[in-house]
């Protein structure tokens, strides 16, 4: 299994946003230390996740940061991703395991230490773990967990924990304090006029 990064961008893919000129931009700043998660709306179709995580693969090779697909795991098989992600609402975490081979990245999405060591045990990589706060980038979320949700979690697992919700480069002290590997970002890159230059500010901030 690759190195984890510590900072993972999370497509962007609503109208009036452009993934790939965040891929780019973020890329050079981060490089190894980037995870890009290739994630789509549900109107998305397959060759058009397809495209877009094939372009996200080739950009990530030169810089072997790495490239996962949520939920859509074909897709991850198809473009040779490192690996994928999957939700609560998506395949059980063994039998993604079972798709993408036991070498491969799986991140699985958890918010409390129960569900978090089952998904673990299962054969979940990492976990992504939140949502930390509130967050306008995703709708019918539960409630943030806030850092004393992700240290209940970083207590109950052994793998790293990937603090996602409402994450700015201001909030990443709380949350590395709270036990979380690294954070997992959209509109805090998707949303600014510079995000080479906000992702400069996340990295400072995961590895200071």
């Amino acid at each position: 299994m690759p190195s984890l990064g510590r900072l993972h961008l999370i497509t962007d893919t609503r109208p009036g946003c452009d993934p790939l000129a965040v891929v780019r931009a973020a890329l050079p700043v981060a490089r190894a230390e980037l995870v890009v998660q290739v994630r789509v709306t549900d109107g998305t179709t397959d060759r058009q996740a397809y495209d877009l995580a094939r372009r996200v693969r080739a950009l990530c090779l030169p810089y072997r940061a790495t490239c996962l697909v949520n939920d859509r795991l074909h897709v991850a098989l198809a473009v040779d991703a490192d690996g994928g992600h999957v939700g609560a609402d998506d395949l059980p975490v063994a039998a993604a395991r079972r798709v993408l081979g036991v070498d491969a990245v799986l991140g699985a999405t958890a918010r409390e230490p129960g569900g978090a060591a089952r998904a673990v045990a299962a054969g979940a990589s990492y976990l992504g773990v939140g949502p930390c706060h509130r967050t306008t980038t995703k709708t019918g979320l539960p409630d943030p967990i806030g850092p004393a949700g992700v240290r209940a979690v970083a207590e109950a697992v052994t793998v790293p924990v990937i603090a996602i919700g409402g994450v700015t480069a201001a909030t990443v002290p709380a949350l590395r304090a709270a036990g979380a590997y690294g954070v997992a970002v959209v509109g805090a890159l998707s949303t600014v006029a510079d995000p080479g230059r906000a992702t400069a500010g996340l990295i400072a901030a995961l590895t200071c």
